[in-house]
């Protein structure tokens, strides 16, 4: 083989390593509580689905957390509805969700996205 097609190769592979969307981490439960650590590079999303079999009486909050420090970043969710949504993130770190649940069954999905794929993200406009 020759130099220019073991580089080629190698830019190949390495570029198949990188994946758009890849999945970080994914959390589910029922119950209070705060998550694994997990690491993330901007930008990034969170991807949440949460029903429950009460509608009337369903919560769920959940807040940014620095692993780090263990300061609270921010909420970054609270909802009395069942539903789903995703929302985007500019900011890498180190990161832990707490989260508060009232009733409900939660998804919750890490995502590492590229910018091209972070430029394609349109809001939803008060759904919450």
């Amino acid at each position: 083989m020759t130099l220019k097609t073991l580089i080629l190769v190698f830019l190949v592979l390495t570029a198949s390593n990188v994946s758009a969307g890849e999945l970080v981490r994914e959390f589910s439960g029922t119950t209070n509580t705060t998550t694994a650590k997990f690491t993330v590079d901007s930008p990034w999303i969170l991807d949440w689905y949460v029903n429950g079999d009460y509608q009337q009486l369903l919560a769920l909050d959940i807040q940014l957390v620095n692993a780090d420090t263990g300061f609270t970043v921010g909420r970054v969710l609270h909802t009395k509805r069942q539903g789903d949504g995703v929302k985007l993130f500019y900011s890498a770190g180190n990161y832990q969700l707490r989260i508060s649940s009232t009733l409900a069954r939660w998804r919750l999905k890490i995502e590492q996205l590229t910018e091209e794929e972070a430029q394609q993200y349109t809001p939803r406009r008060g759904q919450l």
